[in-house]
This record gives C-alpha cells, sequence and structure tokens, in this order.
C-alpha cells in the first residue's frame, strides 16, 4: 500500500515545514488549513489542501476520505502556541477539544498511525535540577502556563486513546527556531525584531532552541520508526538568548542590547508589553516567557537518537538561515543530507531547500 499523509496545521511554522520535506520526497501529502489562510507550499500533483477548522468534526472528514487502501500517516500540529499565564477557551478548544476530534477520526478512518506534537512544556519540572527525560502521565495541575496546562491534557488524551487501541506516538519539541515562519512563531519574532532594530533589551536567560526542520524530520521519522504508545523529546541543548543574539550579530545584523538581569526583566514585563503594544507587535516577554526563560530546559532527546535517528543541528546554521528568510524569503542549499530511505522508495532526501 503507498503511504499518504495528513498534516493539520499545514500553515505553521512547523505543520508547513513537515509538509515541505514531504513533499521534496514526492510523498502524497493532505493539508489541512484554516478558511482563511494561504498554503505556505503551493498545491501540486502529490500535495492538496482541505479547508477545516479542528473545532469542527464535520470540516475535517473531507480530510481523511477517499484513501481506502492507503496507508494514512497523520501528523497533527495545529494548536495555539501562547506565552500567557492563563488558559484561554479558543486554546482550550484548539489544542484539547480539537485533539479529541483528531482522535477520534483517526479511529474511525482507521489510520495506520497518529503522530501527536505535544510539547517539553507539557513535560513536569518536578526535579529543577535533573536531567528532563520522556514521562508516561501528563497532568494540566503538574504544569506552569496555558499552553503547558492544554498540551499535557491532550498528550494525556493521546496516551488514553493508545490504551484503547489506537496507534499514535507522541513527540515533544522544545523552543522552535528557523526559516519558512508565516505563523509568527515567538521565537523567529525576536529575531526580527533585533535585525530591524526594534527589540528594546536582551534578558539573562535561555532555552533549548532547535530547529524547526530537525523537528519536522523527528516527526515523520516517528510516523515510520517511533514505538506505539511512545513519547519522544526532540530537543537540542540550552542556549542563552544573548549568545542567540551574538550569533545573529556575526551574521551581519543587529547591535548590541543591553541586558536585563532576571528580576529587572520581570519588573520592566509590564513596560515592555506596552512598549509592543505601541509598536503593534505581541509582547516578547511576559511573565510566563520570563519563567520559561529561568525554568529547567535540561531535556535529553536520547531516546529520539536511538530508535529515529534523531541529530539536531547546530543553532548558528539555524540563526543564519533563519535570518536569510527574514530578509530574502530565501535560504541557502545545505551542505547535508537528511537520510529518509524509507520515503518514495528514495535512497535518500537532499534536505535543501531553495527559495
Amino acid at each position: 500500500m503507498s503511504p499518504v499523509y495528513l498534516v493539520t496545521g499545514a500553515c505553521g511554522h512547523l505543520g508547513g515545514t513537515i509538509v515541505r520535506l514531504l513533499h521534496r520526497a514526492e510523498i502524497p501529502v493532505r493539508g489541512l488549513i484554516l478558511p482563511t489562510e494561504q498554503p505556505v507550499v503551493p498545491a501540486g500533483d502529490l500535495l492538496t489542501y482541505v479547508r477545516g477548522d479542528v473545532r469542527d468534526p464535520e470540516s475535517l472528514r473531507p480530510l481523511f476520505t477517499g484513501l481506502a487502501g492507503q496507508e494514512v500517516y497523520v501528523i497533527h500540529t495545529a494548536g495555539i502556541v501562547s506565552i500567557q499565564e492563563d488558559v484561554s477557551p479558543q486554546m482550550y478548544d484548539v489544542n484539547v477539544k480539537g485533539t479529541l476530534n483528531i482522535l477520534a477520526l483517526c479511529r474511525e478512518y482507521g489510520v495506520k498511525r497518529l503522530v501527536y506534537v505535544s510539547s517539553v512544556h507539557a513535560i513536569p519540572e518536578r526535579d529543577h535540577w535533573g536531567v528532563l527525560q520522556e514521562v508516561t502521565q501528563f497532568s494540566p495541575d503538574w504544569v506552569v502556563g496555558g499552553y503547558a496546562k492544554t498540551k499535557a491534557e491532550a498528550t494525556q488524551a493521546v496516551l488514553d486513546a493508545v490504551k484503547e487501541g489506537l496507534d499514535a506516538v507522541v513527540v515533544h519539541p522544545s523552543g522552535i527556531l528557523g526559516p519558512y515562519d508565516a505563523a509568527g512563531n515567538h521565537l523567529v519574532q525576536m529575531l526580527a525584531d533585533y535585525i530591524r532594530g526594534k527589540l528594546p533589551a536582551c534578558v539573562r536567560g535561555g532555552y533549548d532552541f532547535v530547529d524547526v526542520r530537525d523537528v519536522a524530520y523527528g516527526c515523520i521519522t516517528a510516523a515510520l520508526h517511533g514505538r506505539r504508545g511512545e513519547c519522544y523529546i526532540l530537543s537540542n541543548r540550552h542556549y542563552e538568548v544573548q549568545d542567540v543574539l551574538k550569533i545573529a550579530k556575526t551574521c551581519g545584523v543587529g547591535r548590541r542590547l543591553p541586558v536585563l538581569p532576571m528580576w529587572m526583566a520581570r519588573a520592566a514585563a509590564p513596560l515592555l508589553a506596552w512598549f509592543a503594544r505601541r509598536r503593534r507587535q505581541r509582547p516578547l516577554y511576559t511573565r510566563y516567557s520570563l519563567y520559561a526563560l529561568s525554568s529547567n530546559d535540561r531535556f535529553s532527546h536520547d531516546k529520539a537518537t536511538a530508535d529515529l535517528d534523531y541529530r539536531p543541528r547546530d543553532l548558528r546554521e539555524t540563526i543564519a538561515d533563519t535570518i536569510s528568510w527574514l530578509r530574502h524569503r530565501s535560504v541557502r542549499e545545505e551542505t547535508h543530507a537528511i537520510h529518509l530511505p524509507f520515503l518514495s522508495g528514495k535512497r535518500r532526501v537532499e534536505n535543501r531547500h531553495p527559495s
């Protein structure tokens, strides 16, 4: 049977990158996009789009129908990413109820496998100084922040569905950065503000930042090689925010910024939010985002490396390509290949993305 991939959130940063990678491999893909969205990768013979909303189950049926006799893999990336502290009704409806709708349709249409894109934020910190690895239970009561709480609840729903017979795998990306963003990724916005001279200050703190292309690869390999019912952390390593901006500066953009200690950043957060609103931008520094920048981000991706051959690249490459994308809407060709011998009978797919 020939495989086909259904990718929700196909206009999002990660979803769009997964579509790019599969499309380059000449694998049939159906992408779910909102009625108001325009595709980030043009449709073609092997790439089609369905307009719908994960909150509306009936609007999702065209995504699943007409695929008899094919191996159907669903990669569910659609969700609302927020750096606000509370759970909004819209976030809950999309992140939790939307995932429940996808689970129901995966069961109904008998898909071969679901890959659910959770987040490292769904993993409870527990021991602040310990290395964080995959866990088997999730609860919104064990994590901080609206986004983390909705992801934890949805992740547990996926694992519960596995116990009821569904073949599903969960992946937990860390802080995603990289080119091809058209959906307003907060970290990409930080780089964009920096190179345009609109970032007022840098915060002393950091997080585990990972390339969106490496996460996309991890999602695809999880669909094919992940173990049923398992979770996989798709992380990289810790980078200080000021080091990220220093790397950007070596690419010939930006200027030196004042570095605020965390206590000062927390005190200045309302002012920085006001400053962002004056510029008609989303605030980058909120109470929750500052919490994340000082939280435990010692994530281990050893399990993904062992099972999925997941090997994240150096962030210098990510930052250079992101800046190129922001300035020119193009990315230089990469010098290495991503090996996908299981796709389309090819021995490998060059991970090269011209403009």
